[in-house]
């Protein structure tokens, strides 16, 4: 019987039979002078060419994922992989295998998980272009470091490592490019002992697979979707904000420039900021709501919910609904009393659309907010 491996090198491909020709020799090189016993494990995804043979005659393990995408292929890698410890690298031949010491030394030595930052080491001439290297990666990962509290520069290495055990407890699920941020994500939340190593980065073999716009979208979706509050509650209070200063000052005609009247057509705008920052604001609590009954505790939302209740909410609602229809009927009397001739009412109907709208969206969301908070037993 094989000796179990204490390493496992996993290589996620799709038709990279040039990377594999350069990559496999030089790994099974590094591998020979490690004093661990180990494995090669290529993952095949779909290629149409000959990669997998390349694999088997070089002595890797090779293994099918029909699922098309990176993170399928590297969650299918780290499920079959039989060692202690997992190494991730792309097939291309962009990664220096002899660091592979440098990370297996670092799992040993207590880290979880492990990524290479190609900012902090030597990248060749033409292997990372231009708009990636000055603005797509430093943009998307100084977004997971603002959205994550993380201090991670190179968010989206290929070349990282991290322990089985870790590995069965991040619960991954992302099959495509942003399986990379995912990871990172959730190596944060659950507390996982990250380290970052400088690594080389060189001239890929063969074509990238690479989709700028859509895998950068990618990233940028999956973080804006565990971080509500910066997708839905930052652009809602900037807006409620607006619309609450902006119209009262058009309200009053306190809002004035040489030669220019305003008039009521501002107070539209204002009105629109309002209730669409309004329901922005509804929808973060939704979302954190949901986290708090499904992932984890948030502190400051039960003691919200302590104070605010199904019932409270609805007051407030149906009191912002009364206002509202008490300012229509106001106008309507007014109309009565012209005989149901012309008014010039446009403002007060702005302000009676207004409130009554957010009194609706408070009751109905005060109803969904409880719906949500029902905590599974």
């Amino acid at each position: 019987m094989d000796e179990k491996p204490v390493l496992s090198v996993i290589l996620p491909c799709l038709n990279e039979e040039a990377g594999l020709e350069f990559c496999l020799p030089r790994i099974k090189s590094v591998l020979s002078r490690v004093n661990v016993p180990s494995e090669m494990i290529v993952i095949d995804n779909g290629s149409s060419d000959r990669s997998a043979e390349i694999a088997l005659r070089s002595g890797a393990r090779v293994v099918q994922e029909p699922v098309p995408g990176y993170g399928a292929a590297c969650m299918k890698g780290l499920e079959s992989a039989r060692g202690e410890y997992c190494f991730i690298a792309d097939a291309d031949g962009s990664y220096d295998f002899e660091e592979i010491p440098k990370f297996l030394a670092a799992l040993a030595g207590g880290w979880d998980f492990v990524i290479g930052n190609r900012f902090k080491g030597r990248i060749d001439p033409g292997a990372m272009p231009w708009s990636h290297r000055h603005i797509g990666n430093p943009v998307l990962s100084s977004v997971l470091r603002l959205f994550f509290n993380t201090k991670i520069h190179d968010t989206h290495c290929g070349m990282r490592a991290i322990t089985q055990k870790a590995y069965q407890n991040l619960g991954l699920m992302t099959t495509g490019m942003e399986f990379a941020s995912e990871m990172i994500v959730m190596a944060l939340k659950k507390n996982l002992r990250i380290f970052e190593i400088p690594v080389n980065y060189h001239v890929r073999k063969g074509i990238s697979k690479l989709k700028r716009i859509s895998d950068g979208w990618r990233h940028l979706r999956f973080m804006l979707l565990y971080k509500p509050f910066f997708l839905f509650f930052v652009p809602g209070i900037l807006m409620l904000s607006l619309g609450l200063i902006s119209l009262p000052l058009f309200y009053f005609d306190a809002v004035s420039l040489p030669g220019i009247r305003f008039y009521y057509h501002p107070m539209f705008l204002s009105s629109l900021f309002i209730i669409t920052g309004f329901q922005l604001v509804l929808f973060a609590l939704f979302a954190k709501t949901y986290a708090i009954t499904h992932l984890d505790d948030t502190p400051v939302l039960e003691r919200f919910y302590r104070h605010m209740n199904i019932e409270r909410a609805s007051l407030v609602g149906l009191a912002c609904i009364g206002l509202g229809g008490f300012v229509y009927l106001a106008i309507f009397v007014k109309w009565v009393g012209t005989n149901l001739g012309a008014l010039n009412e446009v403002k007060n109907a702005i302000l009676a659309l207004t409130l009554m709208v957010l009194g609706i969206q408070t009751v109905f969301s005060a109803f969904m907010l409880s719906i949500l908070g029902i905590k599974r037993k």
